[in-house]
């Protein structure tokens, strides 16, 4: 199952941790999978690379595993919250079909 976490502090989201496997089917044709990990990288593009802020990404390969932590501020803030927003919106809605393969929590 994959995990999904966003981290809020007084109403603002942090960051995220995604973590594990959906196991809804093999690889290279695990839908839930493809469309996590899109989620995870758009959102991670978008915030580092698009943005410009200097957010944390680490990656764990052994645990299938992304971390995305925000510094204490961010220039484009609105933004930045408007693309997390939106990513846990897409694995909330993910999950409300593949409920088996999925979990989405706000911590």
């Amino acid at each position: 199952m994959i995990k999904a976490e966003f981290f809020n502090h007084e109403g603002r989201i942090t960051g995220f941790s995604v973590s594990g496997h959906s196991g809804y089917a093999e690889q290279g044709a695990d839908v839930v999978c493809a469309a996590a990990s899109a989620a995870v990288t758009f959102a991670d593009a978008t915030i580092r690379d698009v943005l410009g802020e200097s957010a944390k990404t680490k990656v764990d390969d052994g645990s299938a595993a992304v971390t995305l932590t925000l510094p204490a501020r961010c220039e484009n803030e609105d933004a930045v919250q408007a693309v997390l927003t939106g990513m846990m919106l897409t694995l909330s809605s993910l999950r409300d079909d593949y409920p088996d393969f999925i979990e989405v929590m706000e911590v």
